[in-house]
C-alpha cells in the first residue's frame, strides 16, 4: 500500500493500522516531511539538531520505527539526496524524540 505519510502528514494512519494487522507493507511516498515540521524551527528539524542528523534524514527514521512494516521511499532527482537519504537507517530516535515527532500536531 502507498500513501503520502511522515511526521507532518499523518492521514493515513488507519491504513497504516490496517496494513499492519494484515502483514501488508506500508509504503509512504515523500516521507521527508511536510509543511511547518520541515522547516527550520519545525520539529524535525529540532530532533534532527539533536539527533546529529539531517531533517531529510530524521522523518525518514521515525517512519522506520513507527512500523517494521514502514517501507519509505524517499524519492529524489538530486546526487546530494541520494547520498543523504540512506543515512536514515543511522539514526537513533530517542523514546522522547519519537513520541515528540508522533505528538506533533500534523499540517
Amino acid at each position: 500500500m502507498q500513501n503520502l505519510y511522515d511526521p507532518g502528514a499523518r492521514g493515513h494512519g488507519a491504513v497504516l493500522e490496517h496494513t499492519a494487522r494484515r502483514g501488508i507493507a506500508f509504503v509512504p511516498f515523500f516521507p521527508v516531511a511536510t509543511g511547518g515540521h520541515a522547516g527550520p524551527a519545525g520539529p524535525v528539524a529540532e530532533v534532527a539538531r539533536e539527533a546529529g542528523a539531517t531533517p531529510s534524514q530524521t522523518a525518514p527514521a521515525w517512519l522506520l520505527r513507527r512500523a517494521p512494516h514502514v517501507l519509505p521511499v524517499p524519492g529524489t532527482s538530486s546526487e546530494h539526496h541520494l547520498r543523504e537519504n540512506p543515512g536514515a537507517l543511522d539514526v537513533r530516535l530517542t523514546d522522547e524524540q519519537f513520541a515528540r515527532l508522533s505528538a506533533a500536531p500534523a499540517s
